[in-house]
């Protein structure tokens, strides 16, 4: 892969895309990623908002972080007694 060229959230397909310079693409399935992280709707909102104003800071943190340690230190939950 070469120089990252554009990175957006494509709605008809629910896919963050990464278009390269060298005509490669690289698709990241949020709701495979979703069904594989997510465990509350706080957690959901965290990746919504990821997804919809930061698609870079998404994909980098899919591709190259660990969204399970990501999601535990974003999200105040606290389920009802």
């Amino acid at each position: 892969m070469g120089k990252l060229l554009s990175c957006e959230f494509n709605m008809d397909t629910v896919c963050v895309e990464l278009k390269f310079a060298d005509g490669s693409m690289l698709s990241i399935d949020c709701i495979a990623v979703e069904n594989e992280f997510v465990k509350n709707m706080y957690q959901q909102s965290e990746l919504d908002y990821l997804i919809y104003n930061d698609p870079i800071g998404y994909a980098d943190l899919i591709l190259n972080g660990d969204p399970d340690e990501y999601l535990k230190n974003v999200t105040d939950y606290s389920p009802l007694d």
